[in-house]
């Protein structure tokens, strides 16, 4: 199959129709970084944060659980983010969940904080990476911030059989463009369930509107 035949929704729908979300290689039982970085952002619970490619992360648990306010979870999966609403149980109703390709994304309102753990890193087209960036533009309110976990130089080169790119802080600086102002790198050995060790690093922007 040629990359402008690759269906990328076809594809995770099959991976969570075979799969349970505890078997997958990004599965991750406490998200320690990401929540760190979130705090690091200095936004208070109230502001609008989603988290993109989220599908069945307990991310979104624990951001309820600490008292986030205004919480969306995308995923381009149905079947992800119905595993997610399966364990949220009667708390999925103060979350609001979308399923959507990135790339292609419009949300109703702009948000303040974006995490993406594990989703940039497969645009492997320039096209797509103009997508996101334009997602990023359209969806993200100035002064808001960006919160990307890709996997690291030297980490992994492939993910669920698929192509990646590695990034580190200056590449992932470079590829985003002067509309975002780097602000830390934190770096991550991520133990999948099969108990091999994958690099990521983890970067968190400003949106600075120009």
């Amino acid at each position: 199959m040629s990359e402008t035949d690759f269906d990328p929704k076809a594809h995770w729908e099959q991976v969570y129709q075979h799969r349970s979300p505890q078997e997958v290689s990004w599965y991750q039982s406490e998200p320690k970084l990401s929540l760190r970085l979130i705090q690091n952002s200095g936004f208070d619970r109230s502001v609008p944060l989603i988290d993109v490619g989220g599908g069945a992360s307990v991310l979104v648990d624990r951001l309820l659980a600490l008292g986030y306010e205004q919480l969306a979870v995308l995923d381009i999966s149905g079947r992800a983010l119905a595993h997610a609403k399966q364990r949220l149980g009667r708390k999925a109703a103060a979350v609001d969940w979308f399923e959507a390709d990135v790339t292609c994304f419009h949300a109703p309102r702009p948000f303040a904080l974006w995490h993406d753990r594990a989703v940039f890193h497969f645009l492997v087209r320039e096209e797509q990476r103009q997508g996101y960036r334009e997602a990023l533009r359209n969806n993200l309110a100035i002064g808001g911030q960006v919160i990307i976990a890709a996997f690291a130089i030297g980490g992994p080169t492939q993910c669920s059989g698929l192509d990646i790119v590695q990034y580190d802080a200056q590449k992932l600086s470079e590829t985003l463009g002067d509309a975002f102002q780097w602000l830390e790198s934190q770096e991550e050995d991520h133990r999948t369930p099969a108990g091999k060790v994958q690099q990521f690093g983890y970067h968190r922007f400003r949106y600075l509107g120009v």
